[in-house]
């Protein structure tokens, strides 16, 4: 519930004593946060944006791996674009949208949040055969395949999103103890099963794969120091090695901010899943999202398509005629 104090305005002044009071911030450190957390946002929604359009325009960019990171920057488009906005106004504002919308913002959040997750377990996989299966990974990680991965995490998302937040579908708004606030009932069977298959399961499954990766990177790293005054064809073997072990890495990063933006909220959750303070749990949420803003600062950082993607987009040259076939690797 919101933090109250002697005083505050109502939200709704017509309901009396049914109505909650407004938060307590003050007015320069509302609009502060709010400034903070909107540029945040947009942020996110932007950057995200430039990864949608730029594996989706350019053809040479429809890879397996790309139409992973495709699916998790939807997902995590959806937070800048829904979630942050959503969760600012829950944190200063009074509720006004009513108790349907509030219950399809957890709906949304369980799906976008569920499916961020499972897109991160399937990038752990392809890394995974990438580097440790090399010879089998065309084979076995196909465009087609990538593409039916990515539908059935969504529809899993879909489906267990449902069942997370059913009490609220059912009945919107059974959480709320006013009128004008927006917090979520849910019970302790559904918080567990929820932290089992959203964080334990799929974080075991990655960190598993990832000290699985890492092993066998290490040691392709030491057999190509090994062999620098290989032939020409060896030379370009030894070259697509470099790319996956890059990429890789890369992704390997990803995992790890991921799961330390993650992990202080589901940690919380296990440990204090009925009394939890709004104060430590809000600022999680905001933690949790923010690494939706990072990722694509990831690519950024380390994918030199992303930054040559960019470029063309902010330039417009994707309008021109034959955009889509533009050399962009």
């Amino acid at each position: 519930m919101m933090e109250l104090q002697d005083g505050a305005e109502l939200c709704f002044p017509q309901l009396f004593n049914m109505s909650c009071r407004k938060p307590t911030l003050r007015w320069s450190e509302t609009v502060l946060l709010k400034l903070l957390l909107f540029f945040i946002s947009l942020t996110t929604i932007a950057i995200n944006l430039l990864v949608i359009i730029s594996v989706s325009h350019f053809r040479q960019l429809h890879t397996p791996t790309n139409i992973l990171l495709l699916s998790l920057a939807v997902s995590d488009f959806l937070v800048g674009l829904v979630l942050m906005p959503a969760e600012i106004f829950r944190y200063t504002s009074c509720w006004i949208f009513g108790d349907i919308m509030c219950a399809l913002y957890f709906y949304v959040a369980s799906l976008t949040l569920t499916t961020s997750i499972c897109t991160i377990v399937i990038i752990s996989c392809d890394r995974y055969t990438a580097i440790c299966h090399p010879l089998h990974y065309s084979k076995i990680i196909t465009l087609t395949r990538a593409k039916y991965c990515v539908c059935l995490c969504w529809l899993w998302s879909f489906v267990f999103s449902i069942f997370y937040v059913k009490d609220e579908l059912i009945q919107p708004g059974m959480g709320n103890s006013c009128f004008g606030e927006c917090v979520p009932k849910y019970n302790y069977i559904t918080v567990n099963i929820d932290i089992i298959l959203t964080f334990i399961f799929p974080v075991t499954v990655i960190v598993v794969l990832y000290m699985r990766v890492f092993v066998a990177a290490v040691s392709q790293a030491r057999a190509m120091r090994s062999h620098i005054t290989a032939v020409t064809v060896h030379h370009a073997v030894t070259l697509s090695k470099k790319s996956e072990l890059k990429a890789a890495r890369t992704l390997g990063i990803l995992v790890i901010v991921y799961l330390s933006c993650v992990c202080p909220y589901y940690c919380y959750s296990f440990v204090d899943v009925i009394m939890m303070n709004p104060t430590v749990i809000r600022f999680l949420i905001f933690l949790f999202y923010f690494n939706s803003c990072l990722n694509p600062l990831i690519y950024a950082l380390f994918y030199s398509w992303f930054r040559k993607a960019i470029k063309l987009i902010v330039t417009l040259q994707i309008l021109q005629p034959g955009s889509r076939e533009t050399n962009i690797l």
